[in-house]
């Protein structure tokens, strides 16, 4: 995408491009897959209008503020959409536009030329500079008409402009003391902007040489973070005059500027140059120091130079890391692949010293995926289980290609968020409970207990009966269990002479979505209690039933069912007796069974 800087007035500027090709099939799926647009550096710039997805200008765009005078600029945003998740980059890139005029750093340049200098004498100027780039700073000059001088222009191997003024006619100070050009400076921009220097040229009387450099241009190579007080170069320049006329001091020119005055100073007897203050190669990496070589005549002359001092990049930056989180916390039934968090890295150093890479610890369950340039993202590599591990510490280490390398870490929580993948279990599957008869109505039985292995609502649980039959009555007549605890109660007396086994299930149930359960048997064995009195079971019909007493039996024949009792005290037993047998107590053979009187 490709956006071109202009006046924007009060208003903001609607971009016609959407955010990428591929969203103007799809448009009507933004606003429900709920998407987001996070950016980096500058990213109050720009804004969506979540409603149709259209890239607006937020706030006026200077690109050279926003990018200096690097070639490219761009501002790189990251569009999230959820439902699912997807991540996308869109670079917008700023176009320059010829916005700035030339400008000259001085309204006035001073010069002093003697006026014994010889035709096609060079007396360098300082030229203008552009804050554009590419043809809207492509400068070209101007020099208004006169008789004396012309402009001369020259391009270094550096790509920068050397610009003097070139002595075609001898002046005569009698004749003429001061001159005053105008110097035009006319960028490529379309349309043009110009920017304009006033020259004063003070002639001076006497003196007929200069001193002079061997070189016009000295070339120097300098690590960054040279310590103060390193000699840069050592300058010497020679005058053909003699006595004081030959003897020179060396001088920044008024063209040097203040910040490189900060960084270097010249002995002006010796013409060293040495290290003043700190430099660093990603604040500036060039500079150019002119050179004014003044020897002491009452008159004097001038010979310049140029030390032009090109700073070596050192691995002296840490890389610089920025962790945007997304999903977090995950959820353990996560779908490989889903991104985590963005990771972006930066290093102020150049070359191999600014090339970054992106490490994690440790490797499992996640990975590193890069997905655009200095770009990465934290995605889920293998399957999770929040019962096993509920929580990860990532370090993510990001290491610079230097030599030594230099590295900085970012350390990432992520949780893993619990969804409902386990029922609840009892201890074991059955339970023996052993209940006295004629137990009060609501006593406690037992008490069943679940455990889940989840979290949150989704290990609450609840319990319940597996409502059944029990003969003609449900089996809630009979037990209740209560929902938070598992106690299970008997609502009722049980009678085992009705009742001996009562088998039946409880289950528990979690509160996940959906939810999850098992459940338990329960045998309840009712024990006997001495609760009813002795009764007689009536004899069969043709059995002679008698009871005995003391010494002697009384007994019938008679096929109806009776009871013969003797004298004396009543027994605690019955005897049987056939009436086909022969007849009377006395006979052992004749006894059929003694019945015990049981209850």
């Amino acid at each position: 995408m490709v956006y071109s800087q202009r006046s924007t007035g009060a208003g903001r500027l609607l971009l016609s491009l959407l955010l990428l090709a591929a969203w103007e099939a799809g448009l009507a799926e933004l606003v429900p897959r709920l998407f987001r647009v996070a950016s980096k550096g500058r990213g109050d710039l720009l804004e969506v209008n979540v409603q149709n997805g259209i890239l607006f200008v937020n706030s006026r765009i200077d690109r050279e503020e926003l990018c200096g005078r690097r070639a490219e600029c761009s501002i790189h945003l990251e569009v999230v959409v959820e439902r699912p998740l997807q991540v996308f980059h869109v670079e917008v890139e700023v176009k320059d536009i010829n916005d700035n005029p030339p400008r000259f750093l001085r309204q006035e340049q001073r010069l002093f030329i003697l006026e014994s200098r010889t035709v096609d004498s060079r007396f360098p100027l300082e030229g203008a500079f552009d804050m554009d780039i590419g043809a809207n700073a492509e400068l070209r000059y101007k020099l208004n008409s006169n008789e004396h001088f012309h402009l001369d222009v020259k391009t270094n191997e550096e790509g920068t402009n050397s610009l003097g003024l070139v002595l075609t006619k001898p002046v005569d100070r009698e004749e003429t003391q001061e001159l005053r050009l105008l110097l035009i400076a006319v960028d490529g921009g379309k349309p043009e902007l110009t920017g304009t220097v006033q020259l004063l040229i003070n002639v001076l009387d006497a003196n007929d040489n200069a001193p002079e450099f061997d070189k016009s241009v000295y070339k120097v190579r300098l690590l960054e973070n040279t310590p103060n007080g390193t000699l840069v170069i050592k300058l010497n320049a020679s005058d053909a005059d003699e006595g004081i006329n030959k003897e020179i001091v060396y001088l920044f020119s008024n063209l040097v500027l203040d910040n490189v005055k900060s960084k270097f100073t010249i002995n002006s007897n010796s013409g060293e140059i040495t290290v003043k203050g700190e430099l660093d190669y990603e604040d500036c990496n060039l500079y150019e120091i002119n050179i004014d070589a003044v020897d002491k005549s009452p008159f004097p002359l001038t010979g310049h130079c140029k030390v032009i001092v090109k700073l070596l990049d050192e691995n002296d930056n840490t890389p610089e890391m920025a962790v945007t989180s997304l999903s977090l916390p995950v959820r353990e039934d996560a779908p490989l692949g889903t991104v985590i968090a963005l990771i972006s890295l930066s290093d102020r150093d150049s070359g191999a010293n600014g090339q970054v890479t992106c490490t994690l610890s440790p490797h499992v369950p996640f990975k590193l995926v890069s997905t655009f340039k200095n770009y990465y993202s934290l995605v889920l590599d293998s399957a999770l289980d929040r019962e096993s591990v509920a929580n990860y510490e990532l370090v993510v280490t990001a290491r610079d290609g230097g030599s030594p390398s230099l590295s900085s870490t970012a350390s990432v929580s992520v949780e893993v968020a619990d969804v409902n993948d386990n029922a609840p279990l009892f201890a074991q599957p059955e339970h023996t409970v052993f209940v006295k008869e004629n137990n009060p109505p609501g006593g406690h039985i037992f008490t069943v207990s679940a455990r889940d292995a989840d979290a949150q609502e989704n290990a609450r649980v609840s319990y319940s009966l597996v409502e059944r039959r029990v003969g003609e009555r449900a089996l809630s007549s009979y037990v209740s269990v209560h929902a938070e605890s598992g106690q299970v109660s008997a609502l009722q007396p049980l009678d085992r002479e009705e009742l001996e086994l009562l088998q039946f299930q409880v289950s528990a149930r979690d509160a996940g979505e959906p939810p999850l359960g098992s459940t338990v048997t329960l045998q309840v064995f009712v024990l006997d209690e001495n609760d009813h009195a002795p009764a007689l079971l009536p004899p069969a019909p043709g059995v002679l039933v008698c009871s005995s007493t003391e010494g002697s039996w009384s007994y019938s024949q008679q096929r109806r069912q009776r009871v013969c009792s003797g004298e004396g005290p009543p027994k605690t037993d019955l005897m049987a007796f056939s009436p086909s047998l022969p007849q009377g107590p006395s006979s052992a053979d004749n006894f059929l069974a003694i019945f015990s009187i049981y209850g």
